[in-house]
Protein backbone atom coordinates (compact mmCIF):
# COMPACT_ATOMS: atom_id res chain seq x y z
CA UNK A 1 0.00 0.00 0.00
CA UNK A 2 1.63 3.18 -1.24
CA UNK A 3 0.82 5.71 0.89
CA UNK A 4 3.95 6.84 2.23
CA UNK A 5 3.22 10.45 2.65
CA UNK A 6 0.13 9.59 4.76
CA UNK A 7 2.36 7.05 6.85
CA UNK A 8 5.23 9.93 7.38
CA UNK A 9 2.24 12.07 8.92
CA UNK A 10 0.57 9.68 10.83
CA UNK A 11 3.87 8.79 12.64
CA UNK A 12 5.49 12.34 13.45
CA UNK A 13 1.16 12.64 14.91
CA UNK A 14 1.20 9.33 16.57
CA UNK A 15 4.60 10.66 18.46
CA UNK A 16 3.36 13.83 19.16
CA UNK A 17 -0.38 11.95 20.58
CA UNK A 18 1.09 9.61 22.49
CA UNK A 19 3.63 12.44 24.37
CA UNK A 20 0.21 14.76 25.08
CA UNK A 21 -1.33 11.67 26.70
CA UNK A 22 1.32 10.63 29.14
CA UNK A 23 1.65 14.41 29.65
CA UNK A 24 -2.29 14.33 30.65
CA UNK A 25 -1.66 11.10 32.46
CA UNK A 26 0.12 13.08 34.75
CA UNK A 27 -3.31 14.62 36.02
CA UNK A 28 -5.37 11.31 36.09
CA UNK A 29 -6.62 12.61 39.87
CA UNK A 30 -8.10 15.94 39.34
CA UNK A 31 -11.26 16.12 38.79
CA UNK A 32 -12.58 17.98 35.38
CA UNK A 33 -16.85 17.61 36.28
CA UNK A 34 -19.00 16.09 38.87
CA UNK A 35 -21.57 12.82 37.95
CA UNK A 36 -24.34 13.79 39.03
CA UNK A 37 -27.65 11.48 39.62
CA UNK A 38 -28.85 12.76 35.77
CA UNK A 39 -25.89 11.11 34.25
CA UNK A 40 -26.30 7.83 35.64
CA UNK A 41 -30.06 7.77 34.52
CA UNK A 42 -29.71 9.67 31.41
CA UNK A 43 -27.36 7.20 29.28
CA UNK A 44 -24.04 9.97 30.13
CA UNK A 45 -25.62 12.51 28.04
CA UNK A 46 -23.57 15.47 28.45
CA UNK A 47 -21.04 13.50 30.85
CA UNK A 48 -17.09 14.78 29.81
CA UNK A 49 -15.45 11.50 29.46
CA UNK A 50 -13.88 10.91 26.28
CA UNK A 51 -10.95 12.42 24.09
CA UNK A 52 -11.91 13.10 20.45
CA UNK A 53 -9.65 15.14 18.02
CA UNK A 54 -11.28 14.80 14.68
CA UNK A 55 -14.40 16.65 15.14
CA UNK A 56 -16.32 18.99 17.78
CA UNK A 57 -19.90 20.18 18.41
CA UNK A 58 -20.13 24.21 19.37
CA UNK A 59 -23.41 24.85 20.78
CA UNK A 60 -23.09 28.15 19.30
CA UNK A 61 -21.71 27.40 15.96
CA UNK A 62 -21.99 24.23 15.11
CA UNK A 63 -19.81 21.63 13.82
CA UNK A 64 -16.15 21.59 13.42
CA UNK A 65 -13.50 19.24 11.41
CA UNK A 66 -10.49 19.48 13.06
CA UNK A 67 -11.07 22.53 13.99
CA UNK A 68 -12.33 23.94 10.63
CA UNK A 69 -15.70 25.07 10.79
CA UNK A 70 -17.81 22.67 8.46
CA UNK A 71 -19.06 25.67 5.86
CA UNK A 72 -15.74 25.91 5.33
CA UNK A 73 -15.19 22.20 3.92
CA UNK A 74 -18.18 21.96 1.62
CA UNK A 75 -16.36 22.36 -1.29
CA UNK A 76 -13.87 20.03 -0.42
CA UNK A 77 -13.48 16.71 -1.64
CA UNK A 78 -13.99 13.27 1.15
CA UNK A 79 -11.16 11.77 0.76
CA UNK A 80 -9.29 15.14 1.32
CA UNK A 81 -11.83 15.89 4.78
CA UNK A 82 -10.89 11.68 5.54
CA UNK A 83 -7.04 12.99 5.24
CA UNK A 84 -7.88 16.18 7.62
CA UNK A 85 -9.45 13.92 9.86
CA UNK A 86 -6.77 11.53 10.14
CA UNK A 87 -3.39 14.31 10.18
CA UNK A 88 -5.20 17.99 11.35
CA UNK A 89 -4.65 19.38 7.75
CA UNK A 90 -5.33 19.46 4.53
CA UNK A 91 -3.24 17.17 1.91
CA UNK A 92 -0.82 18.58 -0.62
CA UNK A 93 -1.50 18.02 -4.55
CA UNK A 94 0.95 14.37 -3.88
CA UNK A 95 -0.75 13.57 -1.31
CA UNK A 96 -4.25 13.84 -2.85
CA UNK A 97 -2.66 12.06 -5.50
CA UNK A 98 -1.67 9.69 -3.27
CA UNK A 99 -4.96 8.72 -1.28
CA UNK A 100 -7.30 8.96 -4.52
CA UNK A 101 -5.00 5.97 -6.01
CA UNK A 102 -4.93 3.77 -2.96
CA UNK A 103 -9.12 4.35 -2.88
CA UNK A 104 -8.99 3.58 -6.62
CA UNK A 105 -6.79 0.37 -5.82
CA UNK A 106 -8.90 -1.26 -3.41
CA UNK A 107 -12.47 -0.24 -4.93
CA UNK A 108 -13.18 -3.99 -6.35
CA UNK A 109 -15.77 -5.99 -3.68
CA UNK A 110 -15.14 -9.66 -3.52
CA UNK A 111 -17.15 -11.74 -5.26
CA UNK A 112 -18.10 -13.82 -2.17
CA UNK A 113 -19.47 -10.55 -0.42
CA UNK A 114 -22.01 -10.32 -3.19
CA UNK A 115 -22.64 -14.11 -3.01
CA UNK A 116 -23.34 -13.54 0.71
CA UNK A 117 -25.72 -10.49 -0.07
CA UNK A 118 -27.40 -11.98 -3.08
CA UNK A 119 -28.64 -15.65 -0.20
CA UNK A 120 -30.60 -12.96 1.53
CA UNK A 121 -34.74 -12.31 1.78
CA UNK A 122 -35.19 -9.96 -1.18
CA UNK A 123 -36.92 -8.06 1.76
CA UNK A 124 -33.78 -7.51 4.21
CA UNK A 125 -33.26 -3.82 5.09
CA UNK A 126 -30.48 -2.30 3.43
CA UNK A 127 -28.69 -1.71 6.53
CA UNK A 128 -28.42 -5.29 7.45
CA UNK A 129 -26.72 -5.63 3.86
CA UNK A 130 -24.34 -2.81 4.76
CA UNK A 131 -23.38 -4.29 7.97
CA UNK A 132 -23.06 -8.19 6.95
CA UNK A 133 -20.78 -6.84 3.70
CA UNK A 134 -18.63 -5.71 6.05
CA UNK A 135 -18.85 -8.37 8.60
CA UNK A 136 -17.65 -10.63 5.30
CA UNK A 137 -14.78 -8.96 4.61
CA UNK A 138 -13.66 -9.29 8.03
CA UNK A 139 -11.33 -12.65 7.03
CA UNK A 140 -9.11 -9.79 4.93
CA UNK A 141 -8.39 -8.00 8.01
CA UNK A 142 -4.84 -7.04 8.22
CA UNK A 143 -5.15 -5.36 11.66
CA UNK A 144 -6.31 -9.17 13.21
CA UNK A 145 -3.98 -10.76 10.75
CA UNK A 146 -0.75 -8.29 12.60
CA UNK A 147 -2.33 -8.96 15.78
CA UNK A 148 -2.11 -12.67 15.64
CA UNK A 149 1.41 -12.45 14.36
CA UNK A 150 2.55 -10.97 17.44
CA UNK A 151 2.94 -7.14 16.37
CA UNK A 152 3.89 -4.97 19.32
CA UNK A 153 0.62 -3.21 20.21
CA UNK A 154 2.24 0.28 19.31
CA UNK A 155 2.83 -0.74 15.55
CA UNK A 156 -1.23 -1.81 14.94
CA UNK A 157 -2.18 1.47 14.02
CA UNK A 158 -0.67 1.09 10.08
CA UNK A 159 -2.50 -2.23 10.07
CA UNK A 160 -5.92 -0.04 11.44
CA UNK A 161 -4.67 2.34 8.92
CA UNK A 162 -4.59 -0.27 5.95
CA UNK A 163 -7.55 -1.93 7.04
CA UNK A 164 -9.51 1.83 6.87
CA UNK A 165 -8.03 2.48 3.57
CA UNK A 166 -9.19 -0.69 2.06
CA UNK A 167 -12.63 -0.83 3.82
CA UNK A 168 -13.48 2.90 3.13
CA UNK A 169 -12.57 2.53 -0.61
CA UNK A 170 -14.93 -0.62 -1.11
CA UNK A 171 -17.68 0.44 0.83
CA UNK A 172 -19.45 3.05 -1.70
CA UNK A 173 -18.88 0.01 -3.89
CA UNK A 174 -20.94 -2.24 -1.16
CA UNK A 175 -23.53 0.25 -0.88
CA UNK A 176 -24.18 1.30 -4.54
CA UNK A 177 -24.38 -2.05 -5.80
CA UNK A 178 -26.51 -2.33 -2.03
CA UNK A 179 -28.86 -0.25 -3.45
CA UNK A 180 -28.84 -1.63 -7.24
CA UNK A 181 -29.68 -5.05 -5.36
CA UNK A 182 -31.92 -4.64 -3.03
CA UNK A 183 -34.60 -1.87 -5.13
CA UNK A 184 -34.10 -3.78 -8.22
CA UNK A 185 -32.41 -1.22 -10.49
CA UNK A 186 -30.20 -3.33 -12.74
CA UNK A 187 -27.06 -5.05 -12.63
CA UNK A 188 -24.61 -3.52 -10.45
CA UNK A 189 -22.06 -0.55 -11.55
CA UNK A 190 -18.17 -0.87 -11.80
CA UNK A 191 -16.32 1.62 -9.71
CA UNK A 192 -14.70 3.45 -11.89
CA UNK A 193 -11.15 4.08 -11.37
CA UNK A 194 -10.18 7.71 -12.73
CA UNK A 195 -13.43 9.23 -10.47
CA UNK A 196 -13.06 10.56 -7.34
CA UNK A 197 -14.59 9.08 -4.41
CA UNK A 198 -17.86 11.24 -4.56
CA UNK A 199 -18.14 10.84 -8.19
CA UNK A 200 -17.59 7.32 -7.97
CA UNK A 201 -19.96 6.85 -5.72
CA UNK A 202 -22.60 8.77 -7.72
CA UNK A 203 -22.24 7.37 -10.59
CA UNK A 204 -22.29 3.43 -9.19
CA UNK A 205 -25.34 4.49 -7.20
CA UNK A 206 -26.76 5.10 -11.11
CA UNK A 207 -29.59 7.54 -11.17
CA UNK A 208 -29.49 10.59 -13.52
CA UNK A 209 -26.75 13.35 -13.38
CA UNK A 210 -26.63 15.13 -16.82
CA UNK A 211 -25.33 18.12 -15.57
CA UNK A 212 -23.22 16.91 -12.28
CA UNK A 213 -25.38 17.99 -10.02
CA UNK A 214 -26.00 15.06 -8.01
CA UNK A 215 -22.13 14.11 -8.14
CA UNK A 216 -22.04 17.67 -6.60
CA UNK A 217 -24.37 17.19 -4.04
CA UNK A 218 -22.94 13.49 -2.54
CA UNK A 219 -19.48 15.08 -2.12
CA UNK A 220 -20.81 17.41 -0.51
CA UNK A 221 -23.31 14.88 1.95
CA UNK A 222 -20.31 12.73 2.32
CA UNK A 223 -18.24 15.94 3.94
CA UNK A 224 -21.37 16.75 6.00
CA UNK A 225 -21.95 13.87 7.48
CA UNK A 226 -18.18 12.23 7.78
CA UNK A 227 -18.18 13.17 11.59
CA UNK A 228 -19.43 14.20 14.29
CA UNK A 229 -17.36 14.20 17.72
CA UNK A 230 -16.65 10.89 19.73
CA UNK A 231 -19.95 10.43 22.07
CA UNK A 232 -22.42 9.91 19.77
CA UNK A 233 -24.33 6.23 19.38
CA UNK A 234 -22.33 5.18 16.16
CA UNK A 235 -19.00 6.59 16.91
CA UNK A 236 -19.32 5.17 20.70
CA UNK A 237 -20.25 2.41 19.71
CA UNK A 238 -17.49 1.63 17.32
CA UNK A 239 -15.04 2.86 19.48
CA UNK A 240 -15.61 0.82 22.29
CA UNK A 241 -15.88 -2.32 20.25
CA UNK A 242 -12.39 -1.15 18.42
CA UNK A 243 -11.26 -0.30 22.49
CA UNK A 244 -10.65 -3.97 22.65
CA UNK A 245 -8.91 -4.35 20.13
CA UNK A 246 -11.23 -5.79 17.28
CA UNK A 247 -10.74 -4.99 14.00
CA UNK A 248 -12.43 -2.01 11.71
CA UNK A 249 -14.56 -4.30 10.32
CA UNK A 250 -16.44 -5.51 13.58
CA UNK A 251 -15.92 -1.80 14.81
CA UNK A 252 -17.44 0.00 12.15
CA UNK A 253 -20.41 -2.84 11.35
CA UNK A 254 -21.22 -2.11 15.12
CA UNK A 255 -21.23 1.41 14.92
CA UNK A 256 -23.46 1.16 11.84
CA UNK A 257 -26.16 -1.13 14.00
CA UNK A 258 -26.17 1.54 16.61
CA UNK A 259 -26.66 4.09 13.31
CA UNK A 260 -29.82 2.51 12.62
CA UNK A 261 -31.79 2.80 15.40
CA UNK A 262 -34.65 6.00 15.12
CA UNK A 263 -32.91 8.24 18.15
CA UNK A 264 -29.76 8.66 15.67
CA UNK A 265 -29.55 7.50 11.84
CA UNK A 266 -32.98 7.43 10.88
CA UNK A 267 -33.83 11.27 11.72
CA UNK A 268 -33.70 12.29 7.74
CA UNK A 269 -35.95 9.70 6.45
CA UNK A 270 -38.52 10.79 9.42
CA UNK A 271 -38.38 14.04 8.26
CA UNK A 272 -38.97 13.43 5.10
CA UNK A 273 -41.57 11.28 5.65
CA UNK A 274 -43.48 14.39 7.31
CA UNK A 275 -42.88 16.74 4.37
CA UNK A 276 -44.81 14.29 2.29
CA UNK A 277 -47.42 13.86 4.57
CA UNK A 278 -47.70 17.98 4.23
CA UNK A 279 -47.81 18.02 0.71
CA UNK A 280 -50.09 14.82 0.69
CA UNK A 281 -52.76 16.63 3.31
CA UNK A 282 -52.64 20.13 1.71
CA UNK A 283 -52.43 18.62 -2.29
CA UNK A 284 -49.42 20.61 -2.78
CA UNK A 285 -47.57 23.54 -0.70
CA UNK A 286 -49.64 25.15 2.42
CA UNK A 287 -49.93 28.46 3.07
CA UNK A 288 -47.65 29.50 5.95
CA UNK A 289 -50.86 30.05 8.10
CA UNK A 290 -52.26 26.24 7.31
CA UNK A 291 -48.65 25.23 8.06
CA UNK A 292 -48.31 27.26 11.36
CA UNK A 293 -52.40 25.43 12.46
CA UNK A 294 -50.84 22.18 11.71
CA UNK A 295 -47.26 22.41 13.79
CA UNK A 296 -48.82 23.73 16.50
CA UNK A 297 -51.43 20.56 16.07
CA UNK A 298 -48.39 18.64 16.56
CA UNK A 299 -46.97 20.31 19.75
CA UNK A 300 -50.59 20.37 21.62
CA UNK A 301 -50.84 16.55 20.55
CA UNK A 302 -47.52 15.97 22.57
CA UNK A 303 -45.56 15.11 18.90
CA UNK A 304 -42.00 17.20 18.09
CA UNK A 305 -41.23 18.69 14.60
CA UNK A 306 -38.70 16.50 12.89
CA UNK A 307 -35.87 18.20 11.59
CA UNK A 308 -35.74 20.92 14.19
CA UNK A 309 -34.11 21.18 17.55
CA UNK A 310 -30.58 19.75 18.45
CA UNK A 311 -28.65 17.77 22.03
CA UNK A 312 -26.23 19.89 21.31
CA UNK A 313 -26.87 22.90 18.75
CA UNK A 314 -28.07 26.32 20.07
CA UNK A 315 -28.21 27.61 16.47
CA UNK A 316 -29.39 26.76 13.29
CA UNK A 317 -27.22 23.46 12.23
CA UNK A 318 -24.15 24.96 9.33
CA UNK A 319 -24.78 21.50 8.33
CA UNK A 320 -28.56 22.69 7.22
CA UNK A 321 -27.28 25.98 5.51
CA UNK A 322 -24.59 24.37 2.87
CA UNK A 323 -27.76 21.65 2.33
CA UNK A 324 -30.67 24.93 2.12
CA UNK A 325 -28.47 27.02 0.04
CA UNK A 326 -27.66 24.01 -2.19
CA UNK A 327 -31.25 23.50 -2.77
CA UNK A 328 -32.38 26.97 -3.25
CA UNK A 329 -29.57 26.96 -5.76
CA UNK A 330 -30.66 24.07 -7.68
CA UNK A 331 -34.05 22.91 -7.11
CA UNK A 332 -35.96 25.53 -5.75
CA UNK A 333 -38.85 25.47 -7.70
CA UNK A 334 -39.17 21.39 -6.41
CA UNK A 335 -42.66 21.64 -4.18
CA UNK A 336 -41.11 18.76 -1.77
CA UNK A 337 -37.93 21.27 -1.04
CA UNK A 338 -40.41 24.55 -0.84
CA UNK A 339 -41.72 23.04 1.86
CA UNK A 340 -38.63 22.26 3.71
CA UNK A 341 -37.83 26.13 3.23
CA UNK A 342 -41.44 27.08 4.27
CA UNK A 343 -40.64 24.84 7.54
CA UNK A 344 -37.69 26.90 7.67
CA UNK A 345 -39.55 30.37 7.79
CA UNK A 346 -42.40 29.01 10.39
CA UNK A 347 -41.19 26.34 12.60
CA UNK A 348 -38.80 28.57 14.53
CA UNK A 349 -40.76 31.04 15.62
CA UNK A 350 -43.79 28.58 16.51
CA UNK A 351 -41.32 26.30 18.71
CA UNK A 352 -40.07 29.75 20.29
CA UNK A 353 -43.80 30.21 21.12
CA UNK A 354 -44.18 27.06 22.06
CA UNK A 355 -41.01 28.11 24.73
CA UNK A 356 -40.22 24.50 25.83
CA UNK A 357 -37.77 23.51 22.78
CA UNK A 358 -33.98 24.14 23.98
CA UNK A 359 -33.17 24.87 20.11
CA UNK A 360 -35.63 26.01 17.96
CA UNK A 361 -34.33 25.38 14.68
CA UNK A 362 -33.68 22.77 12.54
CA UNK A 363 -30.56 20.60 11.98
CA UNK A 364 -28.85 18.99 9.04
CA UNK A 365 -31.45 16.57 8.76
CA UNK A 366 -33.93 18.91 7.97
CA UNK A 367 -33.34 18.90 4.57
CA UNK A 368 -30.94 16.56 3.62
CA UNK A 369 -33.66 13.56 2.62
CA UNK A 370 -35.50 16.25 0.34
CA UNK A 371 -32.48 16.82 -1.95
CA UNK A 372 -31.84 12.95 -1.98
CA UNK A 373 -35.71 12.57 -3.04
CA UNK A 374 -35.56 15.24 -5.68
CA UNK A 375 -32.83 13.58 -7.36
CA UNK A 376 -34.39 10.56 -7.88
CA UNK A 377 -33.54 8.39 -4.35
CA UNK A 378 -36.86 8.47 -3.16
CA UNK A 379 -36.40 4.79 -1.16
CA UNK A 380 -36.06 6.14 2.17
CA UNK A 381 -34.88 3.01 3.61
CA UNK A 382 -31.63 3.80 2.02
CA UNK A 383 -31.25 6.83 3.64
CA UNK A 384 -29.35 5.62 6.75
CA UNK A 385 -26.70 3.54 4.12
CA UNK A 386 -26.07 6.91 2.90
CA UNK A 387 -25.76 8.16 6.35
CA UNK A 388 -23.36 5.45 6.87
CA UNK A 389 -21.22 5.74 4.18
CA UNK A 390 -20.08 9.25 5.13
CA UNK A 391 -19.65 8.82 8.91
CA UNK A 392 -17.46 5.82 7.91
CA UNK A 393 -14.61 8.51 7.18
CA UNK A 394 -14.77 9.90 10.73
CA UNK A 395 -15.35 6.38 12.67
CA UNK A 396 -12.70 4.91 10.70
CA UNK A 397 -10.11 7.92 11.24
CA UNK A 398 -11.18 7.93 14.89
CA UNK A 399 -10.29 4.24 15.62
CA UNK A 400 -6.74 4.52 13.58
CA UNK A 401 -6.21 7.69 15.61
CA UNK A 402 -6.88 5.93 19.29
CA UNK A 403 -4.82 2.53 18.10
CA UNK A 404 -2.15 4.95 17.02
CA UNK A 405 -2.46 6.71 20.63
CA UNK A 406 -2.71 3.65 22.50
CA UNK A 407 -5.97 3.85 23.82
CA UNK A 408 -7.26 2.41 26.79
CA UNK A 409 -10.05 -0.60 26.86
CA UNK A 410 -13.86 1.79 27.11
CA UNK A 411 -15.18 0.23 30.72
CA UNK A 412 -17.10 2.73 32.11
CA UNK A 413 -18.51 1.46 35.83
CA UNK A 414 -22.02 0.50 36.24
CA UNK A 415 -23.91 0.01 39.66
CA UNK A 416 -27.11 -1.12 40.89
CA UNK A 417 -30.39 0.79 41.18
CA UNK A 418 -30.01 -0.05 45.16
CA UNK A 419 -26.31 1.47 45.02
CA UNK A 420 -27.66 4.89 43.55
CA UNK A 421 -30.63 4.78 45.96
CA UNK A 422 -27.83 4.12 49.14
CA UNK A 423 -25.53 7.44 47.04
CA UNK A 424 -28.30 9.58 46.89
CA UNK A 425 -29.24 8.91 50.66
CA UNK A 426 -26.01 9.63 51.94
CA UNK A 427 -25.63 13.01 49.87
CA UNK A 428 -28.73 13.96 51.38
CA UNK A 429 -27.79 13.29 54.44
Amino acid sequence: MKLERLLSRMETLTEQVRQERKELAQHRELAIGNVTVGHVLGGMRGLVSLLCDTSSVLPNEGLRIRNIPILELVDSYPEDVFFLLLTGSMPSEEEKAEIRAAFAKYSNVPYYVWNTLEALPPDTHPMVMLSIGLLAMERESRFRQAYEAGTPRQDLWRFMLEDAIILLSRITTLAAGIYRMRFAKGDRIPPHPDLDWGANYAAMLGLPDPNGEFTRLIRMYLVLHSDHGGGNVSAFSANTVGSALSDIYYALSAGFNGLAGPLHGLANQEVLRFVMSIYDRFNGIPSEAQLRDLLWERLHAGQVIPGFGHAVLRVTDPRFIAFHRFGKEHCSDDPIFQIVDLLYQVAPKVLQEHGKAKNPWPNVDAASGSLLYHYGMTEYQFYTVMFAVSRALGISAQLVLNRAALAPIIRPKAITTEKLKELIAQAQS
